[in-house]
């Protein structure tokens, strides 16, 4: 007999045709609940990684307090949605990963000082360094142990071992007269886990570098450098180029440009994969404003800045000269360092070019704020020597 007058017959003898209606019901629920469970895990894991990010940012609310103190004898603000944030590298030797490079003499300084402009338009940012050797007026600072110090001209890095962040912040707003809207203090660990976080950074050395006290130790031509190699690099000082402080921030210059190219070209800020572990090195790397002590903060900072072109990020070191009094200091070139704090203050653009050579002597000198030819007669858009995130060293 056949089972084709049995009902069900043909599921039992053909077994490809569908379950019972209640099988069926069954396996859709299961299905279902497993949907909802992947999504509330997803949430739920999405949910602990902010917390975390959002967890690592160290707030300033010290620096805070002492600027609003100071509201009154601030800048006020210029150029519409503009934003101005001063980076700085603090060369502290505090915990476990710093303090290999060796002890603190006196508290921790500026090791490196950079303001960056963010423009309105999000079309161009621009990255000025300013010299741990500039002399400056420092105002009177809130120390640690609470005494206060008294306004001094002094050597600009002594502002943040005198009264950290707060005093840096108030010595460059008396300094450029433009208002700084946030901060961010970066050390050793934070921008060695920054730079290994974005698979390292390749630069070009024109010779080979052996270098003790920065422990550096590099062959020439293209290499990729990460964290330790990259710190090392950025350090060194008397081993590469004239040993001068000037051709160090030249390289610091490079250094960055190069990363912002590496996080561009990986496209980094739009791959959640490669996005998590930068944010995770920076969000715990680093002392901000209450501003940007959130994830939210610092996203929205960096979202303004991922469309910028690499062309347009610009990097160049406040015009200076050696001071007139001691030539291992600096002091500012003027007009063209007042020149360049309006164009930034009132959101002006400006332009950046290489050195010009000196004729015969195969020195560079540094490029006047007016256009070539025309030095009697401001340029609508003045020059400064400097490099763009563009500018590939070797290729």
């Amino acid at each position: 007999m056949t089972g084709a007058g049995i009902p069900g017959g043909t599921e039992a003898a053909g077994g490809g045709s569908k379950p019972p209606r209640s099988r069926r019901r069954r396996l859709l629920r299961w299905v279902g609940l497993g949907m909802a469970l992947l999504v509330l895990a997803g949430a739920a894991t999405g949910w602990w990684m902010y917390n975390k990010l959002d967890g690592n940012i160290t707030e300033d609310t010290s620096a805070a307090s002492e600027l609003e103190r100071y509201e009154q004898e601030r800048p006020a603000h210029f150029g519409g949605g503009a934003r101005n944030i001063l980076l700085i590298g603090s060369d502290s030797r505090s915990g476990r990963d710093n303090a290999r490079y060796g002890q603190d003499e006196g508290g921790q300084r500026s090791d490196t000082t950079i303001l960056l402009h963010v423009a309105a338009d999000r079309k161009s940012a621009t990255a000025v360094s300013i010299p741990r050797d500039l002399m400056a007026e420092i105002p009177s600072c809130l120390r640690a142990d609470g005494s206060r110090t008294g306004d001094r001209f002094a050597q600009f890095n002594w502002a943040f071992e005198w009264g950290g962040a707060a005093c840096t912040i108030r010595t460059v707003e008396k300094l450029t007269g433009i208002r700084l809207d946030h901060h961010m203090v970066v050390d050793f660990r934070g921008f060695k886990k920054m730079v290994d976080a974005v698979g390292g950074v390749e630069i070009c050395l024109k010779e080979p570098v052996n270098d003790d006290e920065a422990r550096l130790k590099l062959p020439a031509g293209r290499q990729t450098l990460h964290g330790e190699q990259a710190l090392g690099f950025v350090r060194a000082r008397y081993s590469l180029g004239n040993g001068s402080d000037t051709e160090r921030m030249e390289r610091q210059q490079q250094f960055l440009g190069a990363l912002v190219r590496k996080v561009q070209s990986n496209g980094v800020l739009l791959n959640p994969g490669r996005l998590y572990p930068l944010l995770d090195a920076a969000t715990s790397s680093i002392t901000t404003d209450p501003g940007l002590a959130s994830l939210r903060g610092l996203y929205e900072l960096v979202r303004g800045m991922r469309d910028i072109p690499t062309g347009k990020v610009q990097f160049l070191t406040v015009p200076r000269k050696p001071y007139a009094v001691d030539p291992n200091r600096d002091e500012l070139v003027k007009p063209d360092a007042a020149r360049l704090f309006q164009q930034l203050r009132m959101d002006r653009p400006l332009t950046i070019a290489p050195a010009k050579p000196d004729a015969g002597t195969g020195q560079h000198r540094q490029r006047s704020a007016a256009t070539p030819g025309t030095a009697a007669t401001p340029s609508p858009v003045p020059t400064f020597t400097g490099t763009t995130a563009d500018t590939v060293p070797c290729r």
